[in-house]
């Protein structure tokens, strides 16, 4: 049996003689127990790639990523699921419509390689060039030289779970000027801090600005506010410029003005145009309260209420209405101090701000009436669109103590001092304008407008009682000095929780108007007058 072995592998081996090729050695192999037979599998590889092996894993991978074949590139990697999203996203994400990529000299298993991208986004070309860098290895399951697939083969800044997008950065910037041309800018006018950047989204495109196109790294499921990371600039974007309705004078005396107490809002209008002159607060912070705040504008609102008062026949300046200390409509309502005066007409409880007198004729009208007013004449509660964020007013319809209350500005009525400003314009001009700070012109904007004026008679008899309020009344010591056409009204709003009432005031000089509020300031004509009339003062 041994001998017989022996000659059989010599016959093998004769019939073999003059036979060339791979397959008489794999024949020769199996026999011997050393190899492969013919037909069978190779062995897999092991062992680090050799330099051929690099070259040539490394030359096809980059061609077919040039060539745009996502799968194909991403079959040639050891993850080539996560290959082929990250090749599809430099595609359709980063907007790389065609990349041109050259390999370099390899060292070891590394494969450096430079990049050179068209980006095409909307209008915007550009080309990105930089350096990037590849490893091949051995796979793991089939023994073939593949790349070792990370994020940095895309870009050598990409960190793990990141994806590159091509998109328009921020808005663009925007120079704010005011009504003249001047510069405004929140070192020079600290109220506008939350005022520019706001105006910047809104309009800095609109105005004709255009955005920076950047190449961005992105983590999915980041926070909207995680700061990007650039790696890319396509476009630096176009600047612009933006010329809003304030006035850089009145600004700066608003500034001024509320700058002198802890807390305090004031805002100033063109009461012919609606035109907003002036928006300040003490308070830095991004809150708007001049716009935005929602409180009870205590006795401002008997401007309102005297229109409507007056409109129905309910009263007239020079027509008797006692102003008792107290008076009851659904509960009992008091005069600041309890002050009274049996002998008074309605402009002298007016200029005087008595409560009671106003209560007194809360029976006399519909529970529907103040509200009426105020929507369909002042344009309070309709949809104001200032060109920034503002509270329009809100005035509801009551009854009983409410619409009692409402009369004199406290209960549910909700008032800003952009509101009460409007309020003092539509009484010098006797027509709502809406308040605007960006001219709607520029994104095309409808203003609110109010469904009729004031009657010529009615409008002249509110400014002869706001007058007498500002001469002799309890507007007269903020508004001592100030000549020219002038009216006043004042207010204290009591404010649950509060040892101190809202001061407010609102007023008129010529075409301005000017309205403010200070919170726990007590009397309006002491804490909130001297804002307003300092505004005033700088028309």
């Amino acid at each position: 049996m041994h001998k017989g072995a022996k000659i059989a592998v010599g016959v093998v081996t004769a019939g073999l003689v003059g036979a060339a090729g791979l397959g008489a050695y794999n024949v020769i192999d199996a026999v011997a127990g050393t190899g492969t037979a013919q037909g069978e599998p190779a062995p897999k590889r092991t062992g680090p790639p050799t330099a051929k092996e690099t070259g040539d894993t490394a030359r096809d991978f980059l061609a077919a990523w040039q060539e745009g074949d996502a799968a194909k590139a991403a079959a040639l990697t050891d993850n080539a699921a996560a290959a082929s999203t990250a090749l599809t996203g430099y595609r359709d994400q980063a907007h790389v419509e065609k990349v041109t990529l050259k390999p370099g000299t390899p060292t070891g298993t590394r494969v450096p390689f430079s990049v050179s991208a068209e980006i095409g986004y909307g209008k915007q070309r550009a080309i990105w060039t930089y350096e990037s860098s590849l490893e091949v290895v051995r796979g793991q399951d089939s023994g073939k030289a593949l790349v070792d697939w990370q994020p940095t083969v895309v870009h050598p800044r990409l960190g793990r779970g990141e994806t590159l997008r091509t998109d328009a950065g921020a808005a663009p910037q925007l120079t704010a000027l005011d009504r003249n041309g001047a510069v405004l800018d929140a070192k020079d006018h600290p109220s506008l801090a939350p005022v520019l950047p706001e105006l910047r989204r809104r309009y800095a495109e609109k105005a004709g600005g255009e955005p920076g196109v950047e190449v961005r790294a992105v983590t999915p499921g980041a926070a909207p506010d995680a700061a990007p990371k650039t790696l890319y600039v396509v476009s630096k974007g176009k600047p612009a410029q933006l010329r809003t309705t304030l006035d850089a004078r009145v600004q700066r005396a608003a500034e001024t003005a509320v700058n002198g107490r802890d807390d305090a809002s004031v805002v100033a209008v063109k009461p012919s145009t609606g035109e907003i002159l002036a928006v300040a607060n003490s308070r830095r912070t991004e809150f708007n309260a001049a716009l935005m705040g929602q409180t009870p504008p205590g006795s401002t609102m008997k401007v309102v209420t005297a229109a409507m008062l007056l409109e129905k026949g309910k009263a007239a300046p020079g027509k008797p209405l006692p102003c008792p200390k107290y008076a009851t409509y659904g509960m009992r309502f008091h005069n600041v101090e309890e002050s009274e005066n049996p002998g008074a007409t309605f402009a002298q409880d007016f200029a005087a701000s008595c409560n009671t007198a106003f209560i007194s004729l809360a029976g006399d009208v519909p529970d529907d009436a103040l509200a009426a007013e105020a929507r369909d004449v002042f344009g309070l509660g309709l949809e104001w669109k200032t060109g920034l964020a503002s509270f329009d007013g809100s005035v509801p319809a009551e009854s009983g103590a409410g619409k009692a209350a409402a009369m004199i500005g406290q209960g549910k009525v909700q008032m800003s001092p952009l509101n009460m400003a409007s309020v003092a314009a539509t009484a010098r001009t006797g027509s709502f304008r809406q308040p605007y700070l960006v001219d709607p012109s520029v994104d095309g904007r409808q203003l609110a407008r109010a469904s009729r004026d004031l009657p010529a008679a009615v409008a002249g008899q509110l400014r002869s009682m706001m007058r007498l309020t500002a001469v002799s009344g309890t507007g007269r010591t903020a508004m001592s000095g100030l000549g020219g056409d002038i009216g006043a009204k004042t207010g204290s709003a009591e404010i649950d929780g509060q040892t101190m009432p809202n001061g407010w005031f609102t007023a008129y000089r010529g075409d301005l108007a000017a309205a403010a509020v200070v919170p726990r300031g007590g009397h309006g004509g002491d804490s909130a007058g001297p804002v307003v009339a300092a505004v005033l003062r700088a028309s």
